[in-house]
């Protein structure tokens, strides 16, 4: 699968963007603030809907524009041609010329993986950060995933209303409660089955990436012990108090533990960087093995931070995806580019809102 045209439109600081991209290794060099950055995340936004900075659309208008037009032509299978526009009064999503209608027969037009500062929050950030990232590869993997999500969340806000109100209606809330447990077992069962599926991957992309200096452990922990309406009725009284749903998939977590302690809390910032980088690495290696197309890697500036020691070991999987076809976009400044790579490579330069190739 590669990316074979974008087209961006009042996008960041592009007025206005025509590039086609082979396969193979891209290097967007430039200084900082010229929008190198802005190119992977239009990119990041085709595949999953939304920005890796964690900001809406809104904020990714360029400066005095009404709203941004961002579309591109995949080569994957077969040919897909993607067109969004986004305004505060506007939006439209097609697929092939068709608009679309369901999420789930978007998803997957497009496949990428990221890597960012931002992966950071995947480690020491909130319980939040780590079950998106679940919830991500699920939905990039598995078609009905993403409805039975939203269907939950759907039940767990409505659920949230009924408990706000002064006057509780108990007959809704227990309709909206069966639902939740439903629905929300189906998620867990999801989750509990991902889990090690991807561990392996992860903890030998951590231990390529360390030199095997620590042994990486990836637990599921649920929010739910056992039987989920059980511990929904007996949470009962404190959610009177807090008047909201306490027990279910929306409060799990995942542990991560670097020789049986928490990353989180024990790890030092190499520790945390190279685990981060290792589960965006298992995230890319499960999806080439579920779908047997590797998705389009997305590097914002990270190889920057790593030492020589670290940078070698996520060397590897780049050079699988340049031998595989597949494709790499990746930011640098002149001074930081990784020479490691070589020189089998396309080079661009970014300079306040304009790309050219060198």
């Amino acid at each position: 699968m590669h990316l074979s045209h974008l087209r961006l439109r009042d996008f960041r600081n592009y007025a206005r963007l025509d590039a086609d991209f082979a396969p193979g290794f891209h290097l967007l060099l430039g200084d900082n603030a010229q929008g190198k950055t802005n190119i992977l995340e239009a990119i990041y936004l085709m595949a999953t809907l939304r920005s890796f900075r964690g900001v809406g659309s809104a904020q990714m208008i360029r400066h005095g524009a009404k709203g941004y037009f961002v579309g591109g032509n995949v080569v994957g299978q077969g040919d897909r041609e993607i067109k969004m526009y986004w305004s505060a009064r506007e939006r439209n999503l097609a697929l092939d010329g068709q608009p679309v209608k369901k999420l789930a027969d978007y998803l997957g037009a497009l496949r990428t993986v990221v890597f960012c500062t931002e992966d950071l929050q995947l480690v020491k950030g909130a319980a939040r950060s780590r079950r998106r990232f679940l919830d991500l590869l699920l939905a990039q993997t598995q078609p009905g995933y993403l409805p039975l999500l939203q269907r939950y969340m759907h039940c767990v806000r409505t659920r949230n209303a009924l408990l706000k109100q002064r006057t509780t209606d108990e007959a809704a809330l227990a309709s909206f409660s069966t639902e939740l447990v439903k629905l929300g077992n189906d998620i867990i069962r999801a989750r509990r089955e991902l889990v090690p599926k991807f561990s392996p991957l992860a903890r030998l992309a951590y231990r390529r990436i360390s030199n095997d200096a620590e042994e990486l452990r990836i637990e599921y922990a649920p929010s739910v012990k056992n039987d989920f309406a059980v511990e929904l009725a007996q949470a009962r009284a404190r959610e009177k108090s807090f008047r909201a749903t306490l027990v279910g998939p929306h409060r799990d977590d995942v542990q991560l533990l670097l020789n049986e302690k928490s990353a989180a809390q024990f790890g030092s910032e190499g520790q945390k960087r190279t685990l981060a980088i290792a589960l965006k690495m298992a995230q890319a290696e499960y999806l080439a093995g579920i779908h047997g197309t590797a998705p389009i890697l997305l590097i914002d500036d990270v190889m920057g931070e790593l030492d020589v020691k670290r940078r070698s070991g996520l060397l590897p999987l780049l050079e699988h995806a340049r031998k595989t076809s597949g494709q790499v976009f990746m930011t640098c400044t002149e001074e930081n580019w990784p020479s490691e790579l070589g020189k089998d490579l396309h080079r661009w330069q970014v300079q306040t809102g304009m790309l050219k190739k060198i």
